[in-house]
């Protein structure tokens, strides 16, 4: 798929060894919004990736042939469940984001599945998941939960 200035990109399916490559990228993309939140751990950061990490539910973003980012689309308690989705910084803010997510949630409307994540509070992706619908259903002193439920088809 094209995407105007974000080049040639496409998702591919995410293998075990791909984890390394994820965790360095959650570090770094995550890095200020949990240091602004006073929770950011070197350690910490990259092994909750490793121990949530599942291939077969996770792609990897490719622009140009090369590892932009990646996005998890697990199903759990009757939602989809996005997470882990994460782009390199220079893939930031080019409209990369806004087409991946309009596949992942094109797939999930076809399903008629509901779509819930988690998001840092303050983070500036809020406003990414409030263009595509979705709304806080509850929040905590770290995490904004929200949901999206499927889009309905015209018949």
């Amino acid at each position: 798929m094209t995407m105007g200035n974000t080049g040639r990109w496409t998702l591919r399916p995410a293998a075990p060894a791909d984890v390394e490559t994820i965790a360095e990228l959650r570090a770094t993309v995550m890095r200020a919004d949990l240091e602004r939140l006073g929770r950011y751990d070197e350690h910490r950061v990259r092994q909750r990736l490793r121990d949530a990490f599942f291939p077969r539910h996770t792609s990897i973003i490719e622009v140009d042939g090369e590892t932009a980012g990646c996005v998890t689309v697990r199903p759990a308690d009757g939602r989809h469940w996005l997470e882990h989705f994460y782009l390199a910084p220079r893939h930031q803010g080019r409209g990369l984001g806004s087409a991946v997510l309009r596949a992942v949630l094109g797939r999930t409307d076809e399903q008629g599945v509901t779509v819930a994540l988690n998001v840092l509070r303050g983070s500036s992706a809020r406003r990414l998941y409030e263009r595509y619908g979705f709304v806080m259903e509850t929040e905590d002193p770290v995490d904004v939960f929200m949901a999206r439920p499927p889009a309905r088809s015209e018949p």
